[in-house]
């Protein structure tokens, strides 16, 4: 342009020649590109090659991920977890029975999990976003409820605000598996077969919502709102009535109020459950040569 100086614009590289760019010496335009494009092109090659480790990011790097980076070897931090660990625990129930507080979300992963980690399923519940005001303006992060279940008698509430929506479902599943209770099942009218509903009315209540849960007759289903369906089909209820007031559209605390009416199913005696308790002793003091041992090496 006269009277200008001459500056390099993208829009114009193609139109002036390789030596003609101004004062910008070799240029950050079309061979930083083609260097870029170039080692693209031979990461996304190797990738190929290497099946799914690699991705072709650029600059050659195509090897992405290796096998033993993201899947290290739980190392327990706590004393449930080296018992659990050391298979001195059998069972989940053996935790619930002594009330004992689960910290680490690898010890739901070994009881529930299964051998291939399939046993265990999540679900979103709901995501909303939150904001807070600030002197800048509003900042909007995501809070997100899922639920983890085994359709088996063992379900999961949790929740986790992020910035990120994948971030917040992470942390979610995480707490969900740090919140996993035992759900009691039982029969309407004759015992025959597996148990297939509820074994009483129990209620729970979150914020506004009130939730009841009633049981039903075999085959009937689940007869609820989807998040009603989706939590007690996760506990492993099959047959179920269910009644709820208050304000439903608030997904969390319909979650909330359903995840505590189905912990209330072992808080009530029945006649199946008069046998007399044989009390034990507590994992820590039944353990505790194994606890000191493996501490000191």
């Amino acid at each position: 342009i006269p009277g200008r100086s001459r500056l390099f614009h993208p829009a114009c590289s193609l139109a002036m020649p390789e030596g003609e760019r101004g004062g910008f010496g070799r240029g950050f335009g079309d061979r930083g590109g083609d260097r870029g494009g170039r080692g693209g092109d031979r990461g996304g090659d190797r990738g190929g090659r290497g099946g799914d480790r690699g991705r072709g990011r650029g600059r050659g790097r195509g090897r992405g991920r290796r096998g033993g980076d993201d899947e290290k070897a739980w190392v327990p931090c706590t004393k449930l977890g080296r018992l659990v660990k050391d298979k001195k625990i059998k069972s989940i129930e053996y935790i619930y029975l002594h009330s004992l507080p689960i910290k680490e979300t690898e010890i739901i992963d070994y009881f529930l999990g299964g051998p291939d980690g399939a046993g265990l399923k999540d679900e979103v519940m709901k995501i909303a976003p939150v904001q807070k005001q600030t002197k800048a303006g509003q900042r909007t992060r995501f809070r997100a409820y899922v639920a983890v279940g085994d359709g088996k008698g063992h379900i999961g509430l949790g929740s986790k605000c992020s910035k990120e929506v994948a971030t917040a479902i992470r942390g979610a599943i995480n707490d969900a598996k740090l919140n996993t209770i035992p759900c009691r099942r039982g029969f309407w009218g004759s015992k025959l077969g597996q148990p297939h509903t509820i074994p009483g009315k129990v209620t729970g209540k979150a914020g506004s919502v009130s939730v009841r849960l009633i049981p039903a007759p075999r085959g009937s289903g689940i007869v609820g709102a989807p998040i009603t369906k989706k939590l007690l089909t996760m506990a492993g209820v099959h047959d179920c009535y269910s009644n709820a007031i208050g304000q439903t559209a608030t997904g969390g605390n319909f979650a909330k109020a359903v995840f505590q009416a189905i912990g209330r199913t072992y808080t009530f005696l029945t006649p199946d459950m008069w046998a007399p308790t044989e009390f034990t002793k507590p994992p820590a003091q039944e353990f505790t040569d194994f606890l000191a041992r493996s501490q000191k090496a």
